[in-house]
């Protein structure tokens, strides 16, 4: 017996897709560049993709769970940032990582070369090193769409302001 596929709901990679393209073609393509070399660096994490109103952001994790996301892309009409978790701990001699969150600092990115100098790779590999959760050895990461998460929190958040 056949059954008739009547499932509508977009394919992660055309539904990030879609997402980055309300960006100008220039963050469309520095996006996608970036990608691609945090995909190659790292093959067995999952993506985890959330859409925000200003921003989208795709999370490295070694699981299925965003809180044990390792490093973050963060797309914006301003441009791109590499998050890292753990950052405040993270040995930055050159001063290179911005932001004054608790758990979290970035750094701008303007092209995926900028992976690859010496001192940003040493903060990925720090941030790597204080993962909660290591990546996995081998296997093959997928693209998980979170935005339904993203959406849940947000009516959360706005359902707890009224109760105020």
């Amino acid at each position: 017996m056949k059954v008739a596929a009547d499932n509508k709901k977009p394919k992660p990679e055309a539904e990030l897709r879609s997402l980055i393209n309300r960006f100008d073609a220039k963050n469309q393509k520095l996006f996608r560049s970036v990608r691609t070399t945090m995909r190659k660096r790292f093959p067995t994490a999952n993506e985890l993709a959330y859409d925000y109103p200003s921003s989208v952001v795709v999370s490295y994790s070694p699981t299925d769970k965003g809180i044990d996301g390792v490093l973050a892309l963060a797309a914006r009409a301003d441009g791109l940032a590499l998050y890292f978790t753990h950052g405040p701990e993270l040995p930055d001699p050159k001063g290179l990582l911005l932001g004054s969150g608790k758990q979290t600092r970035f750094i701008p990115v303007e092209s995926a070369g900028r992976l690859a100098h010496p001192d940003v790779t040493a903060l990925i590999a720090a941030s790597v090193e204080r993962a909660t959760v290591p990546l996995p050895a081998s296997g093959k990461g997928m693209l998980i769409m979170k935005t339904d998460a993203a959406k849940k929190r947000k009516k959360r958040n706005s359902l707890a302001k009224r109760k105020k």
